[in-house]
C-alpha cells in the first residue's frame, strides 16, 4: 500500500506543510508540559516564516521563548535543558547560521549520552530551514542537512510532505535523543493530506513509498518529492515511476530503497544539497553496496551544483534542481 493509500484509510484533514508542523508543536506541548519552543522571532512574531503563529498566544512566553541573536546560547542552553529532563524545540532560522553554535552541537550534544556511557538521555529537537528558491541569497539559502547527518550522536530528518512534517515532527519530539528537522522553505505551501490523531508519528528511520512504479526508483527529498511525484505522473504510460522520499536522512531506510532497485533495477537520487560528498553519494553507496546485481544502468544524481547560491534570480534558477533535472536523469537511463 502506497503512504498516500495509507492515509486516504484513515481521519485525515487538508492542510499545508506549515500548518502540519505548527499543530505537531501545538499537540505535543498539550501532551507533554516538559516540551517547550525557543528561538529567535517564535513567539509574539509567530516566527519568521510564520511556523509557529499563535503557539506563544495558547501558551505564553515560559513555554514559547524568543532568545537573542545567538545561536551557540540558546542551542547550548537547550543542549543543558535536555540533559536535565526537559524536551525543548529549538528553531535555527536558517540553516546556514548552525555553524555558529557547531560546537554546543558536535561536541555537547551529539557526544554527552555517549560519554556519559547512556546515563544521560539528550531529549533535544532541533528545526531550521534551508534551500533555494526565495531569492534570499547565500547566507539564508544553503542545504546543509548532509552536514548533520554525518555526525554520531545527530538524527537528520528532511520531510517532503504535509505528512510527514507533522509525524516527524512529532515523532522527534519524543525521541530521547537529539534530532534536527530540515524544512525546506519552498514547500511551506504545499498540500496534503494529514492524520488527525494525535498518535500519529512516521518513526525515524521509516522511508515512505509516494508513488509505486515499476521502471525506475526516484528517491527524492524535500521540494523535489512533489517535483518528482508530477514528473513521474506525466511520463505515466511511457514509464513507471516509483518514487521513494527516505523522510529520515539518518537513520537512513536502506531496506526499502533496494527492495525498489530489486524490482526497476535503476535509480535517480534527486535532493537539493551539493552534489558532492552528500546524501546522493550515501544513498548510492547504500545501492552499490546491497543491490549491486539488481542495477541494470548507472546511478543519476540530481543536485545542486558545488557552488553558493545566488542572489541572482536568473541564476539561482540555473543553480536549483527541479522536475525537468529530474525528468532528464529518468530518460537517461530508461
Amino acid at each position: 500500500m502506497t503512504a498516500q493509500a495509507e492515509l486516504e484509510a484513515d481521519q485525515t484533514e487538508t492542510m499545508t506543510v506549515r500548518e502540519a508542523i505548527r499543530e505537531a508543536l501545538r499537540e505535543e506541548m498539550r501532551r507533554d508540559e516538559d516540551v517547550y519552543v525557543m528561538g529567535e522571532d517564535v513567539g509574539r512574531f509567530g516566527g519568521v516564516l510564520e511556523v509557529t503563529g499563535d503557539l506563544f498566544e495558547e501558551f505564553g512566553e515560559e513555554r514559547v521563548r524568543d532568545t537573542p541573536i545567538a545561536e551557540a546560547g540558546f542551542v547550548g542552553a537547550a543542549t543543558g535543558a535536555a540533559a536535565t529532563g526537559t524536551r525543548p524545540v529549538v528553531e535555527i532560522m536558517f540553516s546556514d547560521f548552525m555553524g555558529v553554535s557547531m560546537e554546543q552541537t558536535m561536541n555537547q550534544m551529539a557526544k554527552m549520552r555517549y560519554m556519559f556511557g547512556g546515563k544521560t538521555e539528550m531529549p533535544v529537537t532541533v528545526r531550521t530551514t534551508e534551500g533555494g528558491g526565495m531569492g534570499a541569497a547565500s547566507q539564508h539559502s544553503g542545504t546543509v542537512h548532509a552536514w548533520i547527518a554525518h555526525f554520531p550522536g545527530l538524527k537528520a530528518v528532511a520531510p517532503g510532505t504535509a505528512a510527514s512534517a507533522k509525524g516527524l515532527t512529532k515523532a522527534a519530539i519524543r525521541s530521547d535523543d537529539p534530532v534536527f528537522i530540515f524544512e525546506n522553505k519552498m514547500i511551506y505551501e504545499r498540500e496534503g493530506e494529514v492524520p488527525t490523531d494525535e498518535d500519529f508519528t512516521v518513526p525515524l528511520g521509516e522511508a515512505s513509498v509516494e508513488r509505486e512504479g515499476a521502471d525506475v526508483t526516484v528517491v527524492a527529498t524535500q521540494r523535489l518529492v512533489g517535483e518528482s511525484l508530477d514528473v513521474a505522473a506525466d511520463l505515466e504510460g511511457d514509464v513507471s515511476v516509483e518514487v521513494i522520499d527516505p523522510q529520515s536522512l539518518y537513520p537512513l531506510d536502506t531496506d526499502t530503497i533496494t527492495d525498489s532497485i530489486g524490482k526497476t533495477g535503476r535509480l535517480v537520487v534527486a535532493d537539493e544539497s551539493p552534489l558532492s560528498y552528500g546524501i546522493h553519494a550515501e544513498v548510492a553507496t547504500r545501492v552499490v553496496e546491497n543491490a549491486f546485481y539488481s542495477l541494470d544502468a548507472p546511478i543519476q544524481r540530481v543536485g545542486t551544483p558545488d557552488t553558493h547560491m545566488p542572489f541572482s534570480p536568473p541564476l539561482e534558477q540555473e543553480v536549483l534542481p527541479d522536475g525537468d533535472g529530474v525528468r532528464a536523469a529518468i530518460e537517461r537511463i530508461t
